[in-house]
């Protein structure tokens, strides 16, 4: 019986060091120009190729995968061992089933992308919490997005009409282009590069409004299991930028 213990704990010992010597699987989601494919189908994007330098720096191996966001989340839900992703915001829920690095890059602020015919009416509300009231306008929401927290809040008690969908983002911008909505907040990042790869994205109208929150840091977040020895060399790795936000 004693043999058969023992051989059981062998065994143990040794899958588990099997899944520590494992590569990490680093998934990232299609985000351009954070993350994106190009027309030769070659994975691209300022925050991958900073995400990869990290892993690298750092002497940790990595597979990096393209997931959507619905099943990144999923997979950290139930636990997938060995699993990272990149540059996400710190959430409370999320935070209850991974582990976060330092932060890899600060966002600039949210803007308002809004089609002509509702520009100056949008102009004329004071602030967030008003534009977020008037009944008359419909906003483009991404499903399974985070705007950050101040502004999930904000969304979640709005007054407008909310066309939610489950799309990428350049999906969307084009819907509210197409007068499917408003007006959406946008990343500035996702304009700049959209609207160039995008003609019919040209007419709409990128405002600013005074109260929208700071933009949010983004942290590459990694399963449970992942051992403190790791996320160590990952966060040496991150502080060793000189581009990247200390907290």
């Amino acid at each position: 019986m004693w043999q058969k213990y023992l051989i059981g704990l062998i065994a143990a010992g040794g899958t588990a060091n099997a899944l520590a010597d494992a590569p990490l699987t680093v998934a990232w989601r299609e985000k351009p120009p954070y993350y994106y494919f190009d027309e030769n189908k070659v994975a691209k994007g300022f925050m991958l190729e900073r995400a990869k330098q990290v892993f690298a720096a750092a002497g940790v191996p990595a597979v990096f995968v393209n997931e959507p966001q619905k099943r990144i989340w999923a997979n950290f839900n139930h636990g997938t061992p060995n699993y990272c992703s990149i540059s996400w915001y710190r959430l409370p829920e999320r935070e209850a089933v991974a582990q976060y690095s330092l932060p890899v890059h600060a966002d600039l602020p949210h803007a308002v992308l809004a089609v002509p015919a509702v520009a100056d009416r949008i102009r004329s509300h004071q602030n967030l919490k008003a534009l977020l009231s008037d009944k008359s306008l419909t906003l483009g929401v991404i499903d399974g997005v985070s705007y950050g927290p101040e502004l999930d809040a904000l969304i979640a008690s709005s007054k407008n009409r909310i066309m939610r969908r489950t799309v990428e983002t350049s999906a969307m911008f084009r819907m509210v282009a197409f007068g499917r909505a408003d007006y959406l907040f946008v990343d500035r990042e996702d304009w700049n590069y959209l609207r160039l790869k995008f003609p019919e994205l040209q007419s709409l109208v990128l405002i600013d409004v005074a109260d929208m929150p700071p933009g949010l840091k983004r942290h590459i977040v990694c399963s449970r299991d992942v051992p403190p020895e790791t996320m160590d060399r990952l966060n040496r790795a991150i502080l060793a930028r000189n581009d990247t936000p200390r907290r």
